[in-house]
């Protein structure tokens, strides 16, 4: 039952991306182009996100356990420090030069198009990286 909520779960997300063409690079880079022709859309679609999760995650919270799982998985670090940030730069970084995100450029994949391809590989490769520099540390 899990696996099937998940793949709906994920098929619901790449359909939302499609519709709203969050897939399209063009459109994030759009977004970001204050200086030039600036397209409004991703904002419209972050805010109808936040909409939704926010009222979802507090219902959600106050449940005593999850539907499908005995315990909430929550992060235990709450602490804004110096890996967070920098993380969080080298995704916009990325996401800024690429248009994709990690969610958009997996249901972009189905479109074939090499840029999709460049994108996942990089950043496959920046998670192993990642994982051979720092998850020794734990």
């Amino acid at each position: 039952m899990r696996v099937f909520v998940a793949l709906l779960s994920g098929a619901v997300f790449g359909i939302g991306l499609a519709i709203s063409g969050m897939m399209n690079p063009a459109k994030v880079i759009g977004f970001l182009d204050f200086a030039g022709d600036w397209d409004p859309t991703l904002a419209f679609v972050m805010v109808g996100a936040l909409l939704v999760s926010i009222p979802a995650f507090r219902w959600i919270l106050s449940r005593p356990n999850p539907v499908l799982d005995d315990t909430f998985d929550l992060p235990k670090k709450t602490a804004v420090d110096g890996r967070l940030l920098g993380g969080a730069a080298i995704f916009g970084i990325g996401w800024g030069i690429s248009g994709f995100c990690p969610g958009p450029a997996v249901a972009a994949l189905a479109s074939g198009i090499p840029s999709v391809f460049v994108f996942m590989a990089a950043m496959l490769a920046g998670m192993a990286i990642y994982k051979g520099a720092f998850e020794r540390e734990r």
